[in-house]
């Protein structure tokens, strides 16, 4: 992880080596994941580029057409955010997950006159919130604790009856950002979810660049089946 450092050498999504340089104030103290998100929300910041403009667009391009084709009537979603993400999605049952109590009020309250969707607080989850897609929207290159990765992982998996779509980068390395840890997840996949494949990999429209950040992602979508459904 990055610490002390104002900058550092790290491996991009393309192998190619970049130069990255930050400055880590106090504003940026980095504690914990969850820790992390409940700070962001309550200052009033929002979930991040990767839930607004095209980005968005593309991601809900993406999953409204994969439900359509596949008839999914139900989606839970393990890391809603401020629901900008999701109010560009056509899902006929959703629940919406979130770690922090902020935004799970506030993303209550936007969408409360809606029937079709449930958002709950991650202490709030049982084994009975089920669904037969399982989303998980960049989230996992922002669990930085090994412990935190794997249960999120577990339970991810647990409650996806037939399809998990995990949109996230697929490589090892640090970040400058002390909130970021990119994982080669789908290793992780392969060894403790053997209940699931890989079916499919969905590159992203706007690969990462340095020059645009704010416009595009490391990100890419990678799609998982049930060998047998429930």
């Amino acid at each position: 992880m990055l610490k002390n450092e104002t900058s550092r050498r790290v491996r991009g999504p393309n192998g190619v080596v970049r130069r990255l340089a930050k400055t880590l104030s106090r504003s940026t103290r980095f504690d914990n994941s969850a820790d992390y998100w409940e700070n962001r929300y309550r200052s009033g910041k929002n979930s991040g580029a990767g839930s607004y403009n095209r980005l968005a667009a593309f991601k809900a391009e993406v999953l409204n057409e994969f439900v359509v084709r596949n008839d999914v009537m139900s989606v839970i979603e393990f890391g809603v955010g401020d629901g900008a993400q999701l109010s560009l999605a056509r899902y006929p049952s959703y629940t919406g997950v979130d770690v922090s109590e902020t935004v799970v009020e506030a993303t209550r309250r936007k969408f409360a006159a809606d029937d079709s969707i449930t958002i709950l607080h991650t202490s709030g989850v049982s084994a009975l919130h089920t669904a037969e897609l399982a989303l998980s929207l960049d989230v996992v290159y922002h669990l930085v604790e090994d412990e935190t990765f794997e249960a999120y992982m577990m339970q991810l998996f647990d409650a996806a009856t037939r399809y998990v779509i995990v949109y996230a980068s697929d490589f090892d390395s640090d970040w400058p950002d002390p909130h970021v840890r990119h994982r080669e997840f789908t290793r992780w996949i392969e060894a403790n979810r053997m209940d699931f494949e890989r079916v499919q990999t969905i590159e992203n429209r706007y690969p990462y660049s340095a020059k645009d950040p704010e416009n595009t992602s490391f990100a890419n979508f990678h799609v998982f089946s049930r060998t047998s459904f429930e």
